[in-house]
């Protein structure tokens, strides 16, 4: 059965993948999106959209904090998926009021429009993150499961990275363990703390009007589409950024810090899902592989498989070989960001329960971006904003 649907931040990266599977899907889609410069550069001033976004999707041009907009792009609308939000952990924590402004209040003139609307959406699903977790969870072998918050600033000045056991008197190092959704949330940025409120406004006002609401905590997505540009994005298309310019990835601590890296495809698998399933209503469901790959295989993967690619076109970036096939070797900076944690994956046995299965292992998922990457170019813009965190002492 064909349906309106609202994607807001649907000219994005996840949006725009998630507005491709709906049309296909024969529902009628319709875009809200302000084309944020920081992901798609100068497209809104010259009056033009992504080149990738389906021509059969209604994009209006608008921005989620402006009342009317979202509650003309609102009307006649079955089902609502909130995508739009500033993205970027370590930007979030100096510019806290843009980010709280345009996440956390964007959502709520989004929920006022839907309080407000006369005819409601049968459904919201909102994408919340894995960040609001901060630490995964952990296992002591001396008191089981454990979740402890970040770690000392005097621990990681020593430069021992791994976590320990959070019980008084016990501080041995514990094993990263799936994280689960009945984990306590500790988030340690601005960008997490909008993030957990997205979900739980989402849910509480669901409930209180009695429109089904879905939080999924997305865990490290990556595909084709991320702005490869902007160095808040994730860390899979930061490294590419960097590579295309032909600068080695940046990797802080020690590289062996790990997350679950989830290909996009399996992100609209389980908006889908969401979507369909009232067995998904009113809960926050993980959305990852249970996974976890450490930050410098994700490095050295990315490293390989450009230089690889290059090599193939007649295009081999300038630098010194590793002997690997490689030209770049990854930067291990031996520094640590405020708010950082050590180890987090997803526990997805809930969302698997309603028929996820994540479909993409990394090592495919790398080919299908590398391929898309070598054909972009890219601005990179790491070294200014890793100027910003060390200005402003989030580095150490």
């Amino acid at each position: 059965m064909s349906e309106k649907i609202l994607v807001t931040g649907g000219a994005g990266f996840i949006g725009s993948h998630l507005v491709d599977a709906l049309l296909e899907k024969g529902h009628q889609v319709r875009v809200l999106d302000n084309l944020e410069p920081q992901v798609h550069g100068g497209l809104r001033e010259r009056g033009e959209k992504p080149a990738y976004l389906n021509p059969d999707a209604e994009l209006i041009l608008g921005d989620v904090r402006d009342y009317q907009a979202v509650s003309g792009a609102l009307r006649g609308m079955d089902v609502v998926f909130h995508e739009a939000a500033l993205v970027g952990v370590g930007q979030s924590m100096y510019e806290i009021a843009r980010y709280t402004d345009t996440n956390a209040n964007g959502a709520a003139v989004l929920l006022q429009a839907i309080a407000d609307a006369k005819q409601r959406p049968r459904k919201m699903v909102v994408a919340s993150s894995m960040s609001i977790y901060g630490e995964g969870a952990y296992r002591c072998t001396q008191h089981g499961l454990v979740y402890p918050k970040l770690r000392p600033v005097e621990q990681l000045r020593r430069r021992d990275w791994e976590m320990r056991c959070p019980v008084e008197g016990c501080g041995q190092i514990v094993a990263a363990s799936a994280t689960g959704e009945d984990k306590p949330l500790y988030p340690t940025s601005v960008y997490a703390v909008n993030k957990r409120d997205h979900e739980e406004m989402f849910l509480a006002v669901g409930r209180a009007y009695g429109v089904p609401a879905v939080a999924l905590r997305y865990f490290n997505v990556y595909g084709r589409r991320q702005a490869l540009s902007n160095p808040y994005t994730g860390v899979a298309a930061i490294f590419c950024g960097r590579l295309l310019n032909g600068k080695p990835p940046v990797i802080f601590e020690d590289g062996r810090q790990s997350r679950d890296f989830t290909h996009v495809s399996d992100i609209v698998q389980a908006n889908l899902l969401a979507m369909d399933d009232p067995a998904a209503d009113y809960q926050a469901l993980n959305v990852g592989t249970g996974r976890a790959l450490s930050v410098l295989e994700v490095a050295e993967a990315l490293t390989l498989a450009l230089s690889g690619n290059r090599e193939n076109e007649g295009q081999v970036a300038p630098s010194k070989p590793t002997g690997k096939g490689s030209d770049l070797v990854p930067e291990i900076t031996q520094q640590f960001r405020a708010g950082d944690i050590r180890h987090c994956y997803g526990d997805i046995r809930r969302l698997e329960r309603l028929g996820y299965r994540p479909r993409v292992r990394f090592e495919e998922g790398v080919a299908e971006l590398i391929e898309w990457v070598a054909s972009q170019s890219a601005a990179d813009t790491f070294e200014q904003a890793r100027s910003e965190l060390d200005g402003r002492g989030l580095t150490v």
